[in-house]
């Protein structure tokens, strides 16, 4: 059985095959709507969620299957102490695949060793978020026409921002990738990241901290937001939540086809006057999140078209 707890758990190849069926669901939706007739989606959200989880269930209905789940631990049996393990051994008797999205690093990892069905890990902690993964690689091939040739920037939050480690982890397999880390030394990236994927990989990076400084180079930016719930003390994260702001002043040092992501939530990393800059597809990317979820579960539930 096949579940998905880290971008690096599909090799290229299958990466391949879910972007290409995610672009054919694009095309044809309806071709794709019964491919999922009888079969169920259990959501398992022990922390708040919008987009992946609505959009989890919107690729489910999309593919004629049905939903069911908690969208917070205080909602479920966790709230009374049962384990991540006794609550996947139940939930497989109720659905036929399951989405996860916890707090804890490795949670999913654990419910994927005592599950009968494929477990996708919807968020972990500040760990990985391959679904997001998956989001991103299709919104930069399909808007930029390929996955290789590029200079990548990631700004903001670059520590604990799950976004950024997955789709670092992702990328490094293409060819003739660069990396551009933008952040204030607090949120650099983790030393593990830096040793064990960008120099293990002999891959080209450049740790900043001004951001228009870069601009002019980037053929993506990667925004992301300073998360309050991964900060433990109030005052490191009043003092750094504004230290990237994009907006229309610094997308003017941009190339004209330079793409900004994000994975949303936004609070104020992002200008809202930047959202008219055609540049700027972070909307489109959380529409491509849909497709490219219902490309997985048929996947990973082996399912075709009918």
């Amino acid at each position: 059985m096949k579940h998905l707890i880290s971008p690096l758990d599909l090799s290229v190849s299958e990466l391949k095959e879910i972007l290409d069926l995610a672009g054919e669901i694009i095309n044809e939706p309806k071709k794709y709507a019964n491919s999922c007739n009888g079969k169920k989606l259990a959501t398992l959200f022990y922390e708040p969620s919008t987009r992946t989880r609505l959009s989890f269930e919107a690729a489910m209905l999309n593919l004629g299957g049905s939903v069911l789940g908690f969208s917070s631990a205080d909602s479920s049996s966790a709230a009374k102490g049962e384990s991540v393990a006794d609550t996947i051994r139940v939930i497989s008797s109720y659905a036929d695949i399951c989405a996860m999205r916890h707090p804890k690093e490795g949670a999913p990892l654990v419910a994927s060793t005592y599950s009968s069905i494929p477990v996708i890990n919807a968020g972990d902690g500040g760990h990985n978020h391959p679904t997001q993964t998956l989001t991103d690689l299709l919104t930069i091939r399909t808007l930029k026409g390929r996955l290789n040739n590029l200079t990548v920037g990631f700004c903001g939050d670059l520590k604990f921002g799950r976004t950024v480690h997955s789709l670092i982890n992702a990328m490094v397999r293409y060819e003739n990738i660069n990396f551009v880390l933008i952040s204030p030394d607090e949120l650099k990236i983790p030393t593990y990241l830096r040793e064990e994927v960008l120099d293990a990989n002999q891959i080209p990076f450049k740790e900043v901290k001004v951001l228009e400084d870069v601009m002019p180079e980037l053929d993506l930016l990667y925004m992301t937001r300073v998360q309050k719930e991964r900060f433990f003390n109030e005052e490191d994260y009043i003092r750094l939540k504004d230290s990237f702001i994009l907006d229309s002043k610094k997308m003017e040092y941009a190339k004209s086809d330079m793409l900004v992501l994000h994975p949303l939530p936004r609070v104020n990393e992002i200008s809202t006057e930047v959202d008219d800059d055609p540049r700027a597809v972070y909307f489109k990317q959380a529409e491509y999140g849909v497709y490219v979820r219902m490309a997985l579960i048929m996947k990973l539930l082996e399912v075709k078209a009918c």
